[in-house]
């Protein structure tokens, strides 16, 4: 094991849409010290920024539910570690909404699987209804352009079809750790903890 030290260490976190993964990562941030990437949010930062060669390509697929070339996320995660580990030493990273679906997951280990070392994958599970409700919520504050209903519907087919495959995928290696999302946030993290200080 002694190669991977040098590594950085990683834990993908994945569920539907609304499943709570942000609230959870920044407690997980708070008592764990890992740092927080979310794929969805530097693909929304890489959009708004002036002169980004990828800033079109990017809105378009976001709009339209899709999912970005798996080349533009992984360029951009790798970036982020990167000024991460050396600005602030840290090499303790939470993936946030990555890998999604088959094409991500082979680019991923294309591009990535052997620069980092793989702790487990995070795995939120939270029904349809309870995931669009929360959704609908947050999206009467957040100004977020995918939190409407149209939007959410698409979103949650592409979860089902896209990134349920990728759990199993993990699942068989034994790296995944389930997490009921239904409770308060709170108790949520009660398992989540028990999670990473498994790990450890």
């Amino acid at each position: 094991m002694s190669s991977d030290s040098s590594k950085p260490k990683i834990v993908f976190v994945l569920g539907a849409p609304g499943a709570g993964k942000g609230t959870q990562c920044e407690k997980i941030v708070e008592t764990f010290g890992f740092t927080h990437l979310s794929a969805g949010d530097l693909l929304r930062e890489e959009r708004k920024r002036e002169g980004s060669e990828y800033g079109a390509l990017i809105e378009d697929n976001i709009k339209n539910g899709r999912i970005v070339p798996v080349e533009i996320t992984c360029a951009l995660l790798e970036n982020a570690m990167n000024q991460t580990k050396q600005a602030t030493g840290n090499d303790k990273f939470l993936i946030d909404g990555f890998p999604r679906n088959e094409d991500n997951l082979q680019g991923w280990n294309r591009k990535m699987a052997d620069k980092v070392q793989l702790l487990f994958v995070l795995f939120f599970e939270c029904s349809e209804d309870q995931c669009v409700e929360r959704c609908l919520k947050r999206g009467e504050s957040s100004g977020r352009s995918d939190d409407n209903l149209e939007s959410l519907k698409k979103r949650f087919n592409t979860y089902i079809n896209d990134t349920m495959p990728i759990i199993e995928h993990y699942r068989k290696q034994d790296l995944v750790k389930p997490v009921d999302a239904a409770p308060a946030p709170s108790d949520v993290f009660e398992t989540v903890k028990l999670a990473f200080e498994s790990a450890n």
